[in-house]
Formats: C-alpha cells, sequence, structure tokens
C-alpha cells in the first residue's frame, strides 16, 4: 500500500461509492477523504485558498477559476450529470406565458451566476427557445467563488435585506433559476420539466454535466503517471455503480439513480460516460455557453481543459 496520501474532497453517491468505502483503491496513492458537509463550500476552498489536492468542481467554476489561472487542472470525470429544464420558476401573476417573455424582466439566480445550473438553464432559454440573455437583468443571491471574476453589465446583486426565494413569490422576480419555493404563486416555467430534458437528450443529444474532478497543478506536474491513476479509480468504481443500476441491484433507488436508468432507456449505453470523447459535445456546448454567457472571454481547446495524462481516456 503506498504511504502518499492525498486530501480528497468529493460528495459520496453511488458511482463514487466504492472510492469512499476503500473497495475500489488507486495505484499509486491513498485518498484521504475530507468530508466538506456543504459541497460548494469545497469548491469555494479550492479556488481561494487551493486546499486539496483532488476536489470535485463545479464545471463553470472550473473554467472560470482556469481563466483567472488558479492552480489546477480538471480530468475528464463527469461525476454528476442532470437536466436544468426544471431549475427556472416563474411567478404565475408575473404575466410570463413563454420563455421569450422573461426578456426585459429581472430574473434571480441562486447564488452565482457562473453557477453551472444557472449556466445551463440559460442555455436551454437560447437554445431552445430564442431567448435573448442579454435582455434580462440577472440578480443573484450570493457571490462567486472565483473573487477575480467581473460578471456582464446586466448581472446584479441583490438588494442588502432581500432574498430571491422572497422576490420572486412577491412578483419582484419575475422568475429565478435554482431557488427552493413551494408557493401557489410559483410554477416551473417549462412544463413537464423532466420529460422535457429527456426530449432534449433524444432530439438532439443534450445531455449536461455539472460535475468534474481537479487535481493541484504542482502534482500532476511531479508525477506525469497521477492523472490516469486517478481517472482509472474513479471510472471503476463508477462502471461498478453502472453494473449495479444494469442488474437492479440498487436496494433504495434515489431520484439520481432513476435519472441514470432512464438516460440507460433511451440511449442504450452508459449514463455516466466519462472521458473527453464520449462527452465532446456536452463540452462543446458548455464552453459555448461560458463565452456567449460572459463567464469566460476567451474560447476554450476542449483538449487542453483537461490534464495530459487523462486526454485518451475514457472510463
Amino acid at each position: 500500500m503506498s504511504e502518499r496520501k492525498l486530501t480528497t474532497v468529493t460528495r459520496t453517491q453511488g458511482n463514487n461509492q466504492a472510492l469512499k468505502d476503500g473497495s475500489v483503491k488507486p495505484r499509486t496513492f491513498e485518498f484521504d477523504f475530507i468530508e466538506v458537509p456543504v459541497l460548494i463550500d469545497g469548491f469555494r476552498r479550492m479556488v481561494r485558498g487551493l486546499e486539496f489536492d483532488i476536489c470535485e468542481m463545479a464545471l463553470s467554476t472550473y473554467l472560470c477559476a482556469r481563466e483567472h489561472g488558479k492552480r489546477f487542472t480538471a480530468l475528464p470525470i463527469f461525476l454528476v450529470r442532470a437536466f436544468h429544464h426544471g431549475a427556472i420558476l416563474v411567478n404565475t401573476k408575473a404575466g410570463i406565458k413563454t420563455p421569450k417573455d422573461l426578456e426585459g424582466k429581472r430574473v434571480g439566480v441562486n447564488r452565482g451566476y457562473t453557477v453551472t445550473t444557472g449556466l445551463w438553464a440559460r442555455g436551454v432559454l437560447q437554445q431552445e427557445y430564442g431567448v435573448d440573455l442579454k435582455k434580462i437583468t440577472w440578480v443573484l443571491s450570493g457571490d462567486e467563488h472565483v473573487a477575480e471574476y467581473r460578471p456582464p453589465s446586466n448581472v446584479v446583486p441583490v438588494e442588502p435585506g432581500k432574498k430571491v426565494a422572497d422576490m420572486l413569490i412577491s412578483g419582484e422576480l419575475a422568475a429565478a433559476i435554482g431557488v427552493d419555493v413551494d408557493h401557489p404563486d410559483v410554477k416551473p416555467l417549462i412544463a413537464n420539466p423532466l420529460e422535457a430534458g429527456l426530449e432534449s437528450l433524444r432530439t438532439r443529444g443534450h445531455y449536461p454535466a455539472n460535475h468534474t474532478i481537479v487535481v493541484k497543478d504542482d502534482l500532476l506536474a511531479a508525477d506525469s503517471g497521477l492523472a490516469a491513476d486517478v481517472f482509472e479509480a474513479f471510472a471503476e468504481s463508477k462502471r461498478q455503480y453502472v453494473e449495479r443500476l444494469k442488474a437492479g441491484q440498487i436496494e433504495k433507488p434515489t431520484a439520481v439513480d432513476k435519472l441514470h436508468q432512464r438516460v440507460m432507456e433511451i440511449t442504450g449505453k452508459d449514463p455516466l460516460p466519462y472521458g473527453i470523447a464520449p462527452n465532446r459535445q456536452m463540452l462543446d456546448e458548455l464552453a459555448s455557453h461560458c463565452l456567449s454567457q460572459g463567464i469566460i472571454t476567451r474560447k476554450v481547446d476542449i483538449d487542453q481543459m483537461f490534464a495530459a495524462g487523462s486526454r485518451a481516456l475514457v472510463g
């Protein structure tokens, strides 16, 4: 057993369970898992303080951090995938009949503008419904993980003392992304959002990823085999999870497990592919949205997003 331990933050879920319980191990080091109860706090600590050796990271946060010179690089491991058609809620009294009606309105965003759920939800509005995102004022409930980032001029902070959820209920905001609201005047903008997401998978291959894994650059530079070792460990853990899914061996399937099963039914493929090659369409879409929405200012080379030792790997 290796004596080298690398501090690692990743939320326990089906596809990394075998890593967390130790039944799958990397070859050249040991994971020293650090539990961060609120995962986004781990993102922030990695971006601002480089606190961990290996860390789960939101993809749009990673691209923003990368542009601002943060010293870590991603591996093409995509731990969390979801559709975001249901992330957009509207006040039913705000006169919003179609997504285009959001133009000229104020729309709340949970936390920062660079949050990946917001990125993908805005992308749905733009791609599927022709919404001009520049004609909307985006009102944020929090700040950005990347402190150096400066948003477009139509992105503003919430007024002091106010909450986005309350502003949506009152009608001060016509809509909001990523908030949890249970109120009779609030409903999803897009009807039957899960089915809408699955239809976008069928028709245009739309299958967003939210999270990746990043590794400190100095560790990658010192060990040319580290990227592959981390990748293969995560990939083996994921393969075991997918095999259990296929065999119906998940004892109490969560909503996430059920989504992965639906994706398998539609595609006939692994619902959580790792590697650049099987995800290039998704990554192109992600990078395009980041550029057009002002999260990054320069076009990204998809292969250069990831550590050299992981670019050819598929798992």
